[in-house]
């Protein structure tokens, strides 16, 4: 197949694998949420926790009590860890290495925080999954990056 004509004036640079742009894609959408969520609890705490006390109270959801025991401090960390998590995608995207580090130090956070906020035992086996899929995965893409 053969690549679309450099336009003049414009140096060609290294090409970005497909998996890392899907990987970073992905990650864009999941830290992005997440932080725009995670500042906006931290930022109205108060109505999130009536508005969560009704929602949990009417649809019986196991674990809306744990999050009824958190504090805004618990959000605004985990927003700021996201805020790192979308850096280090964003570094990646532009083929840093660095953003593979910074990526993996904000998803172990990611993983500790409710563990010391929430006083779990652990992290959610979902949560240790994804986490551990992506940086599996971004490690893979470390010898395209600089």
């Amino acid at each position: 197949m053969d690549e679309p004509p450099q336009p003049p004036g414009i140096p060609a640079g290294p090409i970005r694998p497909r998996l890392l742009t899907i990987l970073c894609i992905l990650t864009f959408i999941g830290s992005g949420l997440n932080t725009f969520s995670s500042l906006f609890i931290a930022g109205f705490f108060d109505t999130f926790l009536v508005v969560a006390e009704e929602f949990g109270e009417r649809f019986n959801l196991p674990g809306m009590e744990i999050l009824m025991n958190a504090t805004p401090g618990f959000f605004l960390i985990t927003g700021l860890l996201y805020v790192g998590s979308i850096t280090g995608a964003i570094l990646m995207w532009r083929l840093l290495k660095m953003g593979f580090h910074l990526y993996t130090i904000s998803q172990i956070l990611l993983l500790i925080a409710p563990m010391y906020f929430l006083k779990l035992s652990g992290p959610s086996v979902l949560d240790l999954l994804f986490s551990g899929l992506f940086i599996i995965l971004y490690s893979t893409q470390l010898k395209q990056m600089h």
